[in-house]
């Protein structure tokens, strides 16, 4: 039976963070890369959790990324439109610069857009939704990657997992999220697969021949597919317009041109966007939360779950219990926090 330790999410946090900041990355970075990374583990999302701390340490060694970045804000004064230049740093810390001014926006015109420019990403974005709703809003938000997912009826990468996540707020309960990758998995559950010994479930991938695999590795050479056929490849490419040439930014193929492989974390832009409930129904019939929660109940009393309601139970337990590692998680952390960017290859 395996050993498993179980830490308090503050201790967590603590170490990770600690493990940012022996790698040199500056205490504004280091922060924002830990909370999200104990998110994951807290919320029980292994595949965003610890596991990709030597990821972004890969990033910043190989000089991808700046560990000393200080993200810019644009204000834009009279536009609904907040910019952040993130210099090169990653998006998480962007991202905390700008969404207070995004929030103010979004209440001020009803609706309002975060653009985050020169970032590298690496993370899940339901945080980033949820820190959206906690202001009141709905959210939308996305994000390219780089290319490792074949458009439908294609045979070679040429789109990213390109995430897709929304939120709408509720009073006195946790938000409705979603957040999904436009693949038919994130890759990273590719790499656990890989990592595990175990088989990809059918219709995941593609060789490099365009054939279809079940073998991680053969997974991770050639292509994964995208969910739901042409729905998923469709919304793929309205990602990368809207977050990648729309913004400005690269599209997933530019950001592997740029990286060379993708065993690091991938540099492009980010949209986010907020809106008003009360300001779009203003003047109609109804509470606008209300109406939400009675559909929410409708769901619920047909036997159907909400998304992200496993997340929501696994915080629960995690705020209550602490979050449980294994003997071999445990001594990775000890090693990054011991070697640092000497760790990672």
């Amino acid at each position: 039976m395996t050993e498993t330790f179980t830490l308090t999410i503050a201790a967590l946090h603590e170490r990770v963070d600690a493990i940012f900041l022996k790698a040199g990355l500056n205490a504004l970075q280091a922060s924002a890369l830990a909370r999200v990374i104990v998110a994951g583990e807290r919320d029980a999302c292994k595949s965003h959790g610890i596991y990709r701390i030597e990821g972004a340490l890969r990033t910043v060694k190989a000089g991808k990324v700046k560990p000393d970045a200080i993200p810019s804000l644009d204000l834009n004064e009279g536009s609904a439109i907040v910019k952040v230049n993130a210099g090169g740093g990653f998006a998480n810390p962007a991202f905390e610069v700008g969404v207070p001014a995004l929030a103010a926006r979004a209440r001020q015109f009803g609706l309002a857009a975060l653009v985050i420019n020169d970032c590298t990403h690496f993370s899940a974005l339901w945080p980033e939704v949820e820190a959206v709703t906690e202001e009141g809003l709905a959210a939308l938000v996305m994000c390219p990657s780089y290319a490792t997912v074949a458009p439908t009826g294609g045979t070679k990468p040429l789109l990213g997992t390109n995430p897709f996540a929304f939120g709408w707020p509720r009073k006195g309960s946790t938000p409705y999220v979603f957040d999904f990758a436009t693949s038919v998995a994130a890759r990273g559950e590719v790499e656990l697969h890989r990592r595990a010994g175990k088989q990809l479930p059918e219709g995941w991938a593609i060789d490099v021949d365009g054939e279809l695999t079940t073998d991680p590795e053969a997974a991770l050479a050639g292509a994964m597919l995208p969910f739901g056929g042409h729905k998923g490849s469709a919304i793929g490419t309205m990602i990368e317009l809207l977050a990648g040439i729309m913004i400005g930014d690269l599209t997933s193929p530019e950001v592997l041109d740029y990286l060379g492989t993708t065993t690091l974390a991938p540099m492009h832009g980010e949209l986010i966007i907020a809106l008003s409930p009360e300001a779009f129904s203003a003047g109609r019939r109804g509470d606008p939360f209300a109406r939400a929660e009675a559909l929410f109940g409708s769901i619920i009393g047909q036997g159907a779950r909400l998304p992200s309601m496993r997340r929501f139970l696994a915080r629960e337990k995690s705020e209550a219990q602490g979050i449980a590692l294994t003997t071999a998680e445990m001594e990775q952390l000890d090693r990054l926090l011991e070697k640092g960017l000497d760790a990672v290859a």
